[in-house]
């Protein structure tokens, strides 16, 4: 039992933060990959662009430098965002990623070598893509993740 107010983290999860570029599991990463017939520099760039229809824009955000400058574009209103967002923004980032790691393997196999651990994204602040700061969110990135993992196992049972 916790001492704390908050739940400690339990060693069947596995707490990662997808905002960090060293994390292999996040969407700022620098691993390209390619959908929609285009290269995204990063699973960051290409969720932020899908917010909008605006091919114009889609590729500005696609452009930017940075993943953090990619985010900063696609939270800006200055282009009005798709009215179906909230229903499909689980769809584009569940396409971004697992394409991201079908393009590169090693991210792949450690998400697989992840076992059935409970995959956590431990953002203090988001409840929604995270667990929140009493981890009491939906942690709908680490769904996500288990999703593509199970996905993968899926693809190489033997028949």
């Amino acid at each position: 039992m916790a001492n704390g107010l908050f739940p400690e983290q339990d060693e069947n999860s596995l707490y990662f933060s997808r905002s960090d570029p060293e994390e292999d599991f996040g969407t700022t990463s620098p691993h390209p990959f390619q959908l929609e017939e285009k290269i995204w520099p990063t699973v960051e760039h290409y969720f932020h662009a899908m917010k909008f229809t605006d091919d114009r824009y889609q590729e500005e955000i696609r452009n930017a430098n940075t993943p953090k400058h990619a985010k900063k574009l696609g939270r800006s209103r200055r282009v009005k965002i798709r009215k179906d967002w909230k229903q499909v923004k689980a769809t584009y980032m569940t396409r971004a990623v697992y394409t991201k790691c079908c393009a590169h393997p090693h991210i792949q196999k450690k998400l697989l070598d992840t076992d059935d651990k409970r995959l956590v994204e431990n953002s203090q602040y988001d409840y929604y893509w995270g667990c929140g700061r009493d981890r009491l969110g939906i942690n709908m990135y680490g769904q996500l993740l288990m999703n593509i993992r199970d996905k993968f196992r899926e693809a190489i049972k033997p028949v």
